[in-house]
């Protein structure tokens, strides 16, 4: 291979790690294997200054280089007691978890030890000042145990703590093999006992063409592979190939910049490391205060610039991280925070907090934010626009006009600001300004002839360019679509009710906003047929098919409209068994002058102020609704409504609350990932459309593949108009989801043909119709990837009404012909339409049901037999395969499905034997509810199922069964294996609560018979009886009750 350039590396490497430009090796396009690719990945590391241990490869090896590690760093010599004193009190203790180990290199890394003559030194586990001072280390092949024995690829050590690890695969290997290798690891050796890796930082996967990085958290759902992260250019090129990732962000000074000064550890114990958009953001913001000040420029928009990053990339990470080190800058004498409401001055501070707690100053008044101010103490002042107008009304003179401040204003799209800088520009001399928007004002654009050629969204002479300065960093819509940060829109326009199609599908404002107008899009029959649709499909629109699923919110256009949703959804619902939680929220908005098209209404913290007397009564009405729900205790009274919002916004994003109407507020600025689908009844523009529409492509998991919207008006050219703006794109396409019959029939992308529904369902009935038949290792494995796609493709059509109406025709007797009207009635279909899908043949249900027990089956062996490739004789090669497993526990069914279809299934068959069978079959179907299925068939033996009067008497007999044998079980477990009682049963509890069993920490430990930890029997007996509460947790989570 030869490299072209790497001089790049070299010449930016002084201002940013975030490179302009880079010019890529060329690679000479031969094969690999995986020892070939690590290999070259160690010499290439060598050349940059890594020191390579070649005989590093045990743990005792890795302390040996750790204590010389840490005798250079700090200047220092350890006696041997004196280390293994330093490493048992502090450095490796053997209770400390991942996150303390985490806690430890961010917050407390450096600890006062007591050398064995008495005196006292600061012991250092790195230099965060002067970072050239760590030392870099490449070691490979480290041989670890836990409850498997592990060898991991290339580990990188900082100070001979490992803080990176590197997991390769050979080029055209699917790199989600070496994420799911990585976190194999991190269940079985990575955190066990007196384990340095619990020290690990960063993760790396490569297969040699694609090089992803991400953070080692504990958090479930931020270690999905959603998570994972291309390095990149400025201008955000992703640097994929492992040759150029190496030159680039492996070099030296951008490791260790990443590590120490782009990752932050949150209060909720969540390691985050920033990724390349939000650091060369960071970058070019504290570059651009140095520059200003040096230049003797005091104030205006030459000072500082905008940052455009799109809605739902981590804007107040990066915020805060910039405003973060301006406050380090011994130049700058405070940092201001700006945000334009009140819920947002909120939620930042909490946001903030949750970074770092100890570096923000937030005030509920005026008078709070002048004691900010005056205080010196290095603190970021996170304040709203009102407030810092107020400061400056106030405050003719004050000495803070005269110093070196830094404003970072947020969401600086917003009109308010504009008005804002004209005082500003007049009260502070020395400050540097720049502002965070996902949706800048843009003027429309000309070409040399005059003709326009770009509408902007600016309604005046103010666009963000002329307040704020020019751009410095742009993440748009298209680039986060690309790297999948955020999700694409399916817009699904429900155009189903003939008599309302003319004023559904009118585009002008003006019209739309006449008395007449309004007043017919909130007539009766259209809101009871729009109320009717929701409720019909919102389990499928959020994928409700289980426990998990998602939730949902309906932007309307006015109270009025709230009002009319509300009450109609709730009349609809009223004798359902299972009802939607509903919620709303509005309030009083001024009628303000906008600075740009589409901009929503900004709602005030003040509901009494508005003027209709009904609308306030309702509003009360709609909390009290809310408190018998949740049993809280809120009105609609300012401080109240305020904490009314704050608690609506948790159980949102907790999914408390199932469905969500709002009317201005939470349709920009707030951020709940579990929100999947948005149902649009209001006139949507530009800003306001993307950032209503955005609160549903948040990444989540491999369940939700996109933001679903259901409009009921016609927002087609409107959704194109802004998805052109604000992605800095001619095709809308490139940002919305496929059409229905792409993904029934395939389609071509990047150049390669993908199958449809109907292709992959065909292949799987003619290959495998008998699923049991499955023996051979190569059927199991084509049979794997075949399954594998046919769950990706439901999971995705089960967004669309098309192929709901499919699914609901294979359950209809066409011989029926009172059904098969009602049918054609609710899913509007003519004869044609109806005998054209009658035509598609589709698995039936138990079909699906067989082939998931088979896959659940094939994935139990692959566990057992395959993991650690012990059958060295299987020739097939199983490093592509991918397992489903998020999208298969998507669609599981729950325990009270179960128990409920035994309660039917009694009713229609004569013996039990029949009756287990049956169920056995939709058991093993369910790969959460596996490992209950001893629990259950013994159940049903030893019940009299006749007895039971109906399904909730049914589930509540089974728990009051399973909660007594839960605790027999644990009581003879407990015996057999000789276990502290008291210790053993705090942690069995506390395994169930969390659904797993964990060997981090020292429960487990405290929980076994007393045995020396040197005792040869000791590790067996702690692995059987890990395994043995592995088991009982996995069989007994989610029962309840006490042991």
């Amino acid at each position: 291979m030869s490299e072209i350039s790497q001089t790049d590396t070299i010449l930016e490497a002084n201002n940013f790690i975030v490179l302009e430009k880079y010019v890529k090796s060329v690679q000479d396009g031969s094969y690999q294997t995986e020892a070939e690719l690590e290999k070259e990945l160690i010499a290439d590391l060598c050349q940059q200054g890594y020191e390579y241990l070649n005989t590093v490869t045990t743990p005792e090896s890795l302390l040996a280089n750790l204590k010389k590690q840490m005798e250079v760093l700090n200047n220092v010599t350890f006696t041997a007691s004196e280390w293994l004193r330093f490493l048992d009190e502090y450095l490796n203790k053997p209770s400390d978890s991942l996150i303390d180990c985490t806690r430890k290199l961010h917050d407390h890394f450096i600890y006062d030890f007591i050398f064995d003559d008495g005196h006292i030194q600061n012991i250092y586990l790195w230099d965060k000042k002067n970072i050239r001072r760590n030392k870099l280390q490449v070691i490979n092949q480290m041989k670890q145990f836990g409850t498997s024995s592990n060898r991991y690829d290339v580990t990188l050590l900082v100070n001979g703590l490992p803080l990176v690890q590197i997991e390769l695969k050979k080029r055209g290997v699917a790199i989600r093999e070496a994420f799911n290798q990585v976190h194999r690891y991190s269940k079985e050796s990575f955190n066990g006992e007196n384990s340095l890796f619990k020290y690990l930082q960063l993760f790396i996967i490569s297969n040699g063409t694609d090089t992803r990085y991400f953070a080692n958290t504990t958090k479930r759902d931020k270690n999905s592979y959603e998570f994972t992260m291309n390095w990149a250019l400025k201008n955000n090129d992703p640097i994929n190939d492992l040759k150029d990732f190496t030159a680039t962000f492996l070099s030296q000074q951008t490791l260790l910049n990443v590590l120490i000064n782009y990752s932050v550890f949150d209060t909720n114990d969540t390691l985050l490391i920033m990724r390349p958009y939000q650091i060369a953001a960071t970058e070019r913001i504290i570059w651009k205060i140095r520059s200003a000040i040096a230049s003797k420029i005091k104030s205006g928009p030459d000072t500082g610039g905008y940052i455009w990053h799109t809605t739902g990339s981590g804007k107040t990470l990066t915020s805060f991280k910039a405003a973060r080190l301006a406050t380090e800058m011994d130049e700058v004498d405070k940092v201001f925070f700006v945000v334009d409401r009140k819920d947002l001055d909120y939620q930042t501070m909490k946001e903030y907090q949750r970074f770092s707690p100890d570096s923000v100053n937030g005030s509920n008044s005026t008078a709070g934010l002048k004691r900010n101010i005056e205080k010196d103490d290095n603190k970021i002042v996170v304040t709203t626009i009102q407030k810092l107008n107020n400061f400056m009304n106030s405050e003719s003179q004050h000495e803070i006009y005269q110093k070196q401040v830094v404003f970072i204003f947020d969401e600086c799209h917003r009109s308010q600001f504009g008005k804002v800088q004209k005082r500003l520009r007049l009260k502070f001399k020395k400050y540097c300004q720049f502002g965070f928007t996902g949706t800048p004002i843009l003027p429309d654009k000309y070409d040399a002839s005059g003709k326009l050629i770009r509408k902007g969204n600016a309604l005046g002479t103010d666009t963000t360019v002329s307040v704020f300065g020019h751009e410095l960093h742009a993440y748009v819509l298209t680039d986060a679509i690309r790297d999948q940060k955020v999700l694409k829109f399916m817009v699904d326009y429900n155009d189903v009710r003939p008599q309302f199609k003319a004023i559904e599908s009118e585009q002008d404002l003006t019209k739309l906003s006449a008395a007449e107008n309004k007043k017919a899009l909130l007539h009766p029959t259209r809101i009871a047929e729009i109320s009717s649709y929701i409720l019909e499909h919102f389990a499928q629109k959020t994928h409700r098919f289980s426990d998990k699923g998602f939730n949902a919110m309906f932007a309307v256009s006015s109270i009025d409209a709230a009002k009319a949703y509300y009450q109609e959804l709730q009349k609809q619902q009223k004798y359902s068994d299972k009802p939607l939680k509903i919620a709303t929220i509005f309030s009083y908005a001024a009628n303000e002058s906008q600075a740009a098209i589409g901009e929503i209404d900004d709602e005030s913290f003040s509901p009494t102020d508005i003027a209709d007397i009904s609308s306030k009564e309702f509003l009360a009405s709609c909390v009290s609704d809310y408190n018998r729900l949740f049993g809280t205790n809120f009105t609609i009274n300012s401080k109240d409504f305020q904490n009314y919002y704050r608690n609506l916004a948790k159980r949102v994003k907790n999914r408390d609350v199932d469905l969500l109407i709002v009317v201005g507020m939470f349709l920009t600025g707030f951020d709940a990932p579990t929100l999947n689908t948005l149902f649009v009844d209001k006139n949507l523009r530009y800003h306001g459309l993307i950032q209503a529409f955005s609160r549903t492509n948040r990444i989540y998991d491999a369940t939700k593949s996109f933001g679903n919207i259901v409009t009921f008006r016609d927002l087609e050219q409107a959704t194109t108009d802004a998805i052109k703006l604000f992605g800095k794109t001619e095709t809308a396409e490139i940002l919305l989801e496929r059409p229905y019959q792409d993904y029934m029939t395939g389609f071509t992308e990047a150049g390669e043909d993908q199958k449809g529904y109907m292709a992959v369902v065909q292949e799987l009935q003619e290959k495998f119709p008998d699923p049991q038949a499955i023996i051979k290792e190569s059927d199991k494995k084509e049979f794997i990837s075949l399954f594998g796609q046919f769950l990706r493709l439901d999971n995705i059509l089960q967004n669309y009404d098309d192929f709901m109406s499919l699914k609901a025709l294979q359950e209809l007797d066409i011989l029926d012909k009172k059904a098969v009207e009602s049918f054609k009635k609710r899913f509007h279909m003519d004869d044609v339409t109806l005998a054209e899908l009658a035509q598609l043949s589709i698995p039936s249900v138990r079909e699906i049901q067989d082939y998931r027990s088979t896959y659940n089956d094939i994935k139990s062996w692959y566990d057992n037999e395959r993991r650690n490739k012990e059958d060295g004789h299987s020739k097939v090669d199983w490093d592509s395969v991918v397992f489903e497993v998020e999208l298969l526990k998507s669609q599981e069914i729950n325990l009270d499905y179960i128990l409920e279809l035994i309660f039917e299934t009694n009713k229609k068959v004569s013996n039990k034997d029949v009756l287990v069978e049956e169920i056995t079959r939709t058991i093993r179907a369910s790969l959460g509810n596996r490992s209950k299925e001893d629990l259950i068939v013994d159940f049903i033996h030893k019940s009299d199922l006749d007895n039971f009067s109906d399904k909730s008497d049914i589930i509540e007999q089974f728990f009051v069964f399973a909660q007594h044998e839960q605790k027999r079980e644990a009581e003879d477990l407990i015996r057999v294996e000789g276990l502290n009682e008291q210790c053993a049963k705090r942690y069995i509890q506390t395994s169930l609560k969390h659904g797993y069993a964990s060997e981090n920490g020292n429960d487990l430990n405290e929980a076994l018979p007393k045995m020396s930890p040197l005792n040869p029997q000791y590790r067996t007996k702690k692995q059987i009886v890990f395994q043995k509460i592995s088991s009982f947790v996995e069989k007994f989570k989610g029962i309840g009750g006490e042991l």
